[in-house]
């Protein structure tokens, strides 16, 4: 955990990290995001001698975001930081501390807008099959992948999922997403069997000492898995399955949703059952090739 003691600055950093955990619910990597950038952006203004929010000036910023450009920062991560800055010297003008917000006029700039990284089917089921349901832990991967793309959840939510949170007979988990929501997402039949073979078959053998652990995916220390772990495993299989397109923890996650919208399901449904808060989430994975658009068109116009 990095200092936050020692300066004004970095007290009002401490302040605005527990009004994001307590008011705005965040998810622990969103404030750890925050911080980091924040972090960052305090550090530099100490250099340059600012000790207080009311030093800081617009063009101060403009410095800054040049550096981190200069620095080789992409597009993307200097979105995410003026983000970040504009939020923390929003909160510090409505709560009376600073007069003026020298983030207000901030623009983020233009990113090129890329699809969404996703493996075709074929890439899906040849990942799926690689891991090896003989130990405990071959059925533990083969159960989260089959679980994460039949359900489509995020991986922190996967990770996060308790013994208590999936219905084994009627093919649902419960799960919290982003700001606490909660949705009820179902499972097919694939998925349920590898589930349900390591649930029966391999979980205690995981489990070791720990009987109180309620955590679904457990690691070899008998603890719940962490987003990291989960990581390492879907890099090693996609390795095994001569998998070469990038994977990411949020491939099959994105796989899902694009295998749904090719297949003609409801836009609106794969919202729902993604946990998207905005459609427009939803709606860039319905880029489909010119000949499936066709294929499409031609089943559904009536005067195709």
């Amino acid at each position: 955990m990095p200092n936050l003691k020692g300066t004004i600055m970095k007290a009002h950093l401490k302040q605005y990290l527990y009004y994001l955990q307590t008011e705005r619910r965040l998810s622990a990597n969103s404030l750890s995001s925050y911080e980091r950038d924040l972090l960052r952006f305090i550090a530099y203004a100490e250099q340059k001698g600012f000790t207080e929010p009311a030093d800081v000036q617009r063009h101060h910023l403009s410095a800054y975001l040049l550096l981190l450009k200069e620095d080789g920062r992409k597009a993307a991560t200097l979105s995410r930081h003026i983000v970040s800055l504009r939020a923390f010297f929003h909160y510090l003008a409505l709560n009376g501390i600073l007069i003026q917000n020298p983030a207000l006029f901030m623009e983020a700039p233009k990113q090129e807008k890329k699809p969404p990284n996703v493996l075709t089917v074929a890439e899906t089921s040849l990942l799926l099959e690689t891991p090896s349901s003989v130990s405990a832990a071959g059925k533990r991967d083969k159960a989260m992948l089959e679980l994460i793309y039949a359900a489509g959840i995020r991986v922190s939510e996967l990770v996060a999922l308790n013994m208590e949170n999936i219905n084994l007979q009627l093919g649902f988990i419960h799960c919290i997403g982003t700001g606490l929501k909660e949705r009820i997402v179902p499972f097919g039949s694939l998925a349920q069997l590898a589930l349900t073979d390591y649930i029966q078959n391999g979980r205690d053998a995981l489990l070791t000492s720990r009987e109180s652990e309620s955590a679904v995916f457990l690691n070899h220390l008998g603890t719940r898995l962490t987003r990291q772990g989960f990581w390492k495993t879907i890099k090693k299989y996609a390795k095994e399955a001569g998998i070469v397109a990038d994977i990411t923890p949020h491939t099959l996650r994105h796989s899902v949703a694009s295998h749904l919208l090719e297949n003609g399901a409801d836009v609106r449904a794969v919202q729902e059952l993604l946990g998207h808060a905005d459609i427009s989430t939803t709606l860039k994975y319905t880029q489909l090739p010119k000949t499936r658009m066709r294929e499409v068109y031609s089943s559904a116009h009536p005067r195709a």
